[in-house]
């Protein structure tokens, strides 16, 4: 789907039209009158509706047509019967922006689908961009514009600030405006999509990325509707320095039914989701309590480039806990220099210097020693940032202006610099603190995690972007190739495979493999096949003539007895190879995101671990080097246990070239599986041993695509 990048007239319109206009204020077509003249807002408000002379005080006009001028959008809120011929009317009425508040489209099933695919069109016609339907609608705080029904009003209006939240669900996404405000963060913007028959959560978020005001960037998505678009909109929130906090549902097997369901969308695999955003700066996650965490720190805009962290603390216990977290989320905590270690000591003799610094319960006496400490942590440590963990002390209204006194100055010192502080007590003299600049957590553990995001968004914004691969040229069979053809297509493209012969009779295999040199491996040839060891047409370990005549006939029968309609191109003789480490990879054509490719360890570190790395194609071998080490068994490429390192360089050209090749091969293109890859000692490469290609077979009499 292609839209159209700007959607102002949706978000900050100077008049708008709400069709279905109600005095009750409760219901879809009154609170969001009540909710802009509650708010002061600037425009012009056109009440609709044939019935009422006078709404809500306001004037009101009988129909579209009788409106004193085109609005600049407009507030749907009729029965879906009704929505086609509104939209025609305000099409011709020069209105460009419409909100579907009416559901009873895509969402209830086929017939929904084409009733909204026939809304489009009519918009279409008249260049008219469309929010929903099913949707919630809008809000943008800044200007007092609530093109809304959400019930979260009620409880709060939001707080102008420079958190935005786009999300594809509407009450959902109401309700993370609600945390955010009752976390007293400003959010000064919500866009919710629903349907997404145009304007999609990648619409949203590029808007928010090109705001002006908005800096922190919150997302909840169900499905991917415009993988193209919403990669493009990440891409230009990282270069506008404006983190995205992405939270994607679906995960679950209810989950993700849950969400086709309720979005009448497919959901793309969770797992390549997060690897495909990440890559694009978004940070996933699981919760909206660390969402509104990270936005929060995020706000401040201070995005250290060091990523890493000091801990100050007037409790040994709490140091430990904040520690042992930073630790589990990868957060580098390294120790304080030996001299700026004996200079702390030297003023507090029974202090611990190394990092965390626990400077005692002495620091409640003399504020000072909490100047010194943080001071020589921020100075002589570097860290990105650091916590102080003061508990109740700073919460004390006797301590506060002491506190104050010694950390504020050394904020301002360090403006490149994070200092947070973990306290308890009152809002009105935790918000002093915050005044300051000195972020505020109620939890070290909850703190360390938020630091850690904030600390990793400074870091990707000092990286250089990835130069993306050239393509390469690929020439692929009408139909999916056997073995042999797969693995002669590949290593066109430079991926080796076992030295092999391909051969249609017992004696030709043995001449085979006595030319390659024993032991040898037998399996079938045949595309239709694709687990050749699960019915037996695979033999290992073969030494001599009789074990490969043997072997040839057994796996002939195998074939007959449990494939027999399977198409046979012969027998596969390969050079068994050992002494190196299984690997496995491969690519799989994801719906939402395209070819993305996967790599982990062969046998059971997969199927009992699911440890694997998935990563877009197409990358160059760096990156795919960091893709091999990311894996929780990177240990054993990298010789644990006296085994001799693996050749991870050569593994990582044969990953890069298969991803270059899958982005290059074009859409008949369904999966690549290579399984296994021998990794042999460092420097002796690394081979295929076993090849698959699955394509959509051409269409047409030509044999054309």
């Amino acid at each position: 789907m292609t839209t159209l990048p700007h959607i102002d007239g949706l978000v900050a319109p100077r008049s708008v039209a709400v069709v279905g206009a109600t005095n009750d204020v409760t219901r879809i077509g009154g609170r969001p009158i009540a909710a802009m003249l509650h708010a002061g807002y600037g425009g012009r408000i056109f009440p609709v509706n044939p019935k009422r002379d006078a709404i809500q005080g306001l004037p009101c006009y009988a129909g579209i047509d009788a409106l004193p001028e085109a609005p600049e959008a407009a507030l749907i809120a009729v029965p879906a019967k009704l929505v086609p011929e509104t939209i025609e009317a305000l099409g011709q009425k020069g209105c460009m922006a419409a909100t579907l508040f009416s559901a009873g489209f895509a969402e209830t099933g086929a017939e929904g689908e084409a009733a909204q695919r026939d809304l489009l069109a009519i918009a279409g016609r008249h260049g008219m961009r469309l929010l929903g339907p099913n949707t919630l609608g809008v809000y943008n705080v800044d200007i007092g514009y609530y093109g809304t029904f959400s019930s979260s009003l009620d409880t709060g209006y939001p707080k102008p600030g420079n958190i935005g939240i786009a999300s594809q669900s509407g009450a959902f996404g109401a309700h993370l405006g609600a945390l955010a405000r009752d976390r007293g963060l400003g959010c000064s913007v919500l866009i919710t999509t629903g349907n997404e028959a145009d304007i999609t959560v990648a619409d949203a978020i590029r808007w928010m990325a090109e705001s002006e005001t908005t800096d922190v960037i919150c997302t909840y998505m169900e499905a991917i509707n415009d993988a193209p678009a919403l990669l493009e909109a990440l891409d230009i929130a990282r270069d506008a320095g404006k983190p995205v906090l992405a939270l994607k549902s679906g995960r679950s097997a209810v989950g993700a039914q849950a969400a086709a369901s309720h979005t009448a969308s497919l959901t793309g695999d969770a797992v390549v989701a997060d690897a495909v955003l990440s890559a694009h700066g978004a940070i996933m996650l699981r919760d909206p309590e660390t969402m509104m965490d990270i936005a929060y720190a995020a706000s401040k805009t201070v995005f250290p480039t060091r990523h890493s962290l000091g801990i100050i603390t007037v409790s040994g216990g709490a140091g430990i806990v904040a520690s042992d977290e930073a630790e589990r989320v990868g957060l580098p905590m390294p120790p304080m220099p030996d001299e700026a270690q004996t200079r702390l000591k030297e003023l507090l003799p029974y202090s611990s210097a190394v990092n965390p610094l626990d400077c005692t319960a002495q620091a409640l006496n003399d504020p000072s020693l909490l100047e010194s400490f943080t001071h020589t942590a921020l100075e002589d440590g570097g860290y990105g940032a650091v916590l102080c963990f003061l508990t109740y002390v700073a919460g004390s209204e006797a301590m506060s202006d002491a506190i104050l006194k010694a950390i504020a100055p050394l904020r301002e010192a360090y403006p490149d610099r994070i200092i947070a502080f973990c306290a308890l007590g009152a809002s009105k003299i935790l918000s002093r603190y915050d005044d300051a600049g000195i972020l505020i957590f109620n939890d070290p553990c909850r703190a360390v995690r938020a630091l850690d995001a904030v600390l990793r968004l400074g870091a990707i914004g000092a990286e250089a972007r990835p130069v993306r691969p050239a393509p390469i040229s690929v020439t692929l069979p009408p139909a999916s190739p056997d073995e042999a053809a797969a693995k002669a297509i590949l290593a066109e493209a430079g991926i080796a495979g076992a030295p092999e012969l391909a051969v249609h009779d017992a004696e030709e295999a043995v001449r085979a493999a006595e030319d390659l040199g024993y032991p040898v491996v037998l399996k079938i040839l045949s595309p239709d096949i694709l687990h050749k060891s699960d019915i037996g047409a695979v033999r290992l370990n073969l030494g001599d003539a009789g074990g490969v005549r043997a072997a040839h006939d057994a796996i002939l029968d195998a074939v007959k007895s449990d494939a027999p309609d399977a198409a046979i191109n012969g027998v596969l003789v390969a050079k068994q190879l050992s002494g190196g480490v299984e690997c496995l990879m491969g690519v799989n054509c994801d719906p939402a995101f395209g070819p993305v490719a996967v790599f982990g360890l062969g046998g059971i570190f997969v199927e009992l671990l699911n440890d694997v790395a998935v990563k877009a194609c197409p990358f160059g071998p760096e990156a795919a080097r960091e893709m091999i080490l990311s894996i929780r068994g990177a240990a054993i490429l990298q010789g644990a246990r006296g085994r001799p390192p693996a050749d991870i360089d050569a593994l990582a050209q044969m990953l890069s070239r298969i991803a270059v090749f899958a982005a290059s091969a074009g859409d008949r293109l369904k999966s690549i599986d290579l399984n296994p890859v021998m990794a042999m000692p460092e420097g002796q490469g690394a081979y295929a041993l076993d090849a698959v290609i699955e394509l959509a077979e051409q269409e047409g009499e030509d044999g054309a695509d």
